[in-house]
Parts: structure tokens; C-alpha cells; sequence
């Protein structure tokens, strides 16, 4: 008997294989093919890939208080067209804000609560016609550039949630953070992270944050903001672990 990530996995090579242009989300076929995958992915559960949260999971803060990872991943499979795993968050936890140059996704959440803010990259903000005419507070060792964005959705999702879904122009950027305990999603990326493509990750920093003393559950959709191109934090990093779950093949 066929698993159900095994079919997930062959409907995502299905939906993502030679889609080219089509994944950015303007042909019916491909949104289709997607549908079918996100219908798989509401039925996944956390039993279902043989994952449980561990007892006692706590934050690590930084590697030098505990050579734990915050972050862990479970890699599943991986073809040309996509690449599929599992992530797991320890309570407190957080992916900070990062891109998927070209590339579409689908986040399903197997247990616990996540926080997820989106934003997509402006080309012209209405704030501001160049860098020039704002005043971000940069300290001198600040490496980076300014990207202007818009904050395009912000939201808690939980094992009965929809999977989210993001597209090379739309929520692409986004950062993940574990509410209330520990937590792990299923991710999909298609095509996989390639730097040798022009496929590597970057990390952002909010300059104009939605309001650090705001609920950033209910934060404003379309809220402009300037986003800073930043190394990767050093409080986050990821490890990975075995994968318990029914295998995968092609």
C-alpha cells in the first residue's frame, strides 16, 4: 500500500516538474496540479511520518550556552523539480526572515503553532521613490543592501490549518516561529535551494518593524517596510536528524 507521503512526494514532481513560467501562479494547469497537492498535504499528520515532540524540548538561545540546534531538519527526498523534509522548531524557536529566489513552496504543519509573516519585494514603493529619501538607523558595520517590501500576510497555523503557500512573486519572503511549545511543518521547495543556480538564501532584518509592540498576529496586511540584507543570525542555525518515516522513492 502506497504511503501518503509517497504520493505527496509524486503529485509534488507531478506539479513542479518542467512547470517553468506556469509556477508563478497564472496557468490553470499548474494551479490544478497544485490544488491536488495541497489537498494531499491537509491530509498529512505528524503520526503519519512517524514524528512526535520530544519531552522537555526547550529553546536553545545561542551556540555557546548549548551545542543544540534551535532548528532541526529531516531531509525526506529531493528530485530536480523539488525537495521535501520536515522542520523541526523547539519552543521559542525561530527561521528568521528569509527568501526563496524563483521558487514556490507549501509549509504544512504537523503539530504545534506557528507564527508566519510574508512579505513580497516591491519594485516601486509608494513611501519612497529611491533609498535616498529614507534614513534607516544603520550602524556603521551593517553589511547589506535595503529592499523595499510590503508585509502581505501575517498568521498562527496549526496541524489543522491549510498548508501555506508561497510563489516566486508572492509571500515569498517570510519568517517562522514557534508559539506556545514546540513545533514541525512539512516544507516543499521547488526547484531546491542551487546557489550555483542563483537559487541561495538570504536573510532580512525589518528596519520599520510592523510595530514591535503590536499583536503581529493581526499586523496590518500591505504595510510597506524596508528590509536590510543581513548574515545569517547568529542565534539561528540549523541541524538535522534522521528521518523516521516511510520511504520515498522514484
Amino acid at each position: 500500500m502506497t504511503s501518503l507521503v509517497q504520493e505527496i512526494a509524486r503529485q509534488a514532481n507531478v506539479t513542479f516538474k518542467n512547470c517553468g513560467s506556469s509556477a508563478n501562479g497564472d496557468n490553470k494547469v499548474f494551479l490544478e496540479k497544485q490544488d491536488e497537492l495541497g489537498n494531499l498535504l491537509t491530509q498529512i499528520s505528524a503520526a503519519d511520518l512517524k514524528i512526535a515532540p520530544k519531552k522537555n524540548e526547550m529553546k536553545s538561545s545561542s551556540k555557546s550556552k548549548s551545542p543544540s540546534p534551535p532548528v532541526t531538519y529531516m531531509h525526506i527526498c529531493e528530485t530536480e523539480a523539488f525537495s521535501m523534509g520536515v522542520f523541526l522548531l523547539k519552543s521559542g524557536a525561530s527561521i528568521p526572515l528569509h527568501d526563496h529566489p524563483g521558487m514556490n513552496g507549501m509549509l504544512k504543519v504537523l503539530y504545534g503553532k506557528v507564527r508566519i509573516r510574508c512579505f513580497d519585494k516591491l519594485d516601486n514603493p509608494s513611501g519612497a521613490e529611491s533609498e535616498t529619501q529614507f534614513n534607516p538607523p544603520l550602524l556603521p558595520n551593517q553589511k547589506g543592501s535595503l529592499t523595499p517590501s510590503i508585509l502581505r500576510s501575517a498568521g498562527e497555523y496549526t496541524e489543522g490549518s491549510a498548508p501555506c503557500i508561497l510563489t516566486p512573486l508572492k509571500d515569498n519572503l517570510h519568517q517562522i516561529d514557534a508559539v506556545g511549545g514546540p513545533a514541525a511543518f512539512l516544507d516543499i521547495l521547488a526547484p531546491p535551494y542551487d546557489p550555483d543556480d542563483g537559487r541561495d538564501c538570504h536573510y532580512y532584518k525589518v528596519l520599520q518593524p510592523v510595530s514591535e509592540n503590536a499583536d503581529q498576529t493581526t499586523a496590518q496586511p500591505d504595510l510597506e517596510e524596508w528590509l536590510l540584507e543581513v548574515p545569517q543570525p547568529d542565534d539561528f542555525w540549523c541541524g538535522g536528524e534522521p528521518y523516521p518515516g516511510p520511504e520515498v522513492s522514484f
